[in-house]
């Protein structure tokens, strides 16, 4: 929820600047979602965190070589003040899995530029610890015309992007061609999971984590999509999903033609009621 983006002491340049208002798309698809859920009698524990804040330069600011301990307790080394997103999502999903109990966290965010590189202007990428879930959510963006695409999840293999000397992490890659947006991902879920491989003992349950990087289609695509209001079409408990499609669809600008999709899209669409929910 950067309401705007400037960069802050990395700042931004004059054509890159413009239009960084909508950097705070994450945090706004999450409240049309917790909106939509809610006018739909959504029956079942649910928190919408919302992660303020505005990326500038003055004095209080951050700047390069800060270290900043977040809520999750860990440090991190600033090498990069335009990577600012992750500092406050990264607060926030730890609050949720702290003093919100959650055992399931979808966050959403605009975090880099190389979600367009990666999935491109009409998907969103997508990055999780659960393979159903996964599923899930690429039918949900199939069916609601929200459309999502996983994104490689190996954080043994690129966490070590973010290598520090004097803290626990620094903020910004050190290679910029080594799964940058999977590495964006994995700075979130560092302030989630003590590790990567077990559920957190702090958190006393099986933590379920899906992120959701939209940058592209956003800054792009602009209203053309509704992220997470709509791809959410699906996700919610099967109680919830009549009355959920009902509301959602007419506000869909318009939804995928099967016959113009590729084939394994054609598949999704007509198992389109048979999904095995998560549990």
């Amino acid at each position: 929820g950067i309401m705007y983006d400037t960069g802050g002491f990395s700042i931004k340049t004059k054509t890159g600047m413009p239009g960084m208002k909508r950097d705070c798309g994450g945090a706004a698809g999450i409240l049309g979602a917790f909106k939509a859920a809610v006018e739909c009698g959504f029956s079942e524990n649910l928190h919408a965190v919302l992660c303020i804040a505005e990326n500038s330069v003055g004095p209080l600011a951050a700047v390069p070589d800060d270290i900043h301990v977040l809520y999750s307790g860990k440090s991190v080394e600033i090498n990069n003040t335009d990577a600012e997103g992750r500092l406050v999502l990264g607060d926030g999903v730890a609050y949720a899995r702290k003093d919100l109990n959650a055992d399931i966290v979808l966050d959403m965010c605009t975090l880099t530029g190389a979600q367009g590189i990666t999935t491109g202007l009409h998907h969103a990428a997508l990055l999780t610890n659960n393979a159903q879930w996964e599923s899930c959510a690429v039918a949900a963006g199939l069916s609601s015309g929200d459309m999502v695409y996983p994104i490689l999840y190996a954080p043994e293999l690129h966490f070590s992007e973010f290598k520090s000397s004097v803290a626990d992490m620094k903020n910004s890659v050190a290679c910029r061609s080594n799964a940058q947006c999977s590495c964006a991902g994995l700075f979130i879920g560092a302030h989630l999971f003590d590790d990567y491989f077990k559920p957190s003992p702090s958190c006393g349950c099986t933590l379920t984590w899906l992120t959701l990087f939209t940058l592209a289609s956003e800054l792009q695509v602009g209203a053309q999509h509704y992220y997470l209001p709509c791809l959410e079409d699906t996700l919610p408990p099967k109680s919830c999903l009549t009355s959920h499609r009902s509301f959602l669809l007419t506000r869909l600008p318009s939804v995928p033609n099967t016959t113009k999709c590729a084939k394994h899209d054609e598949v999704c669409f007509t198992q389109e009621n048979t999904f095995m929910w998560p549990s």
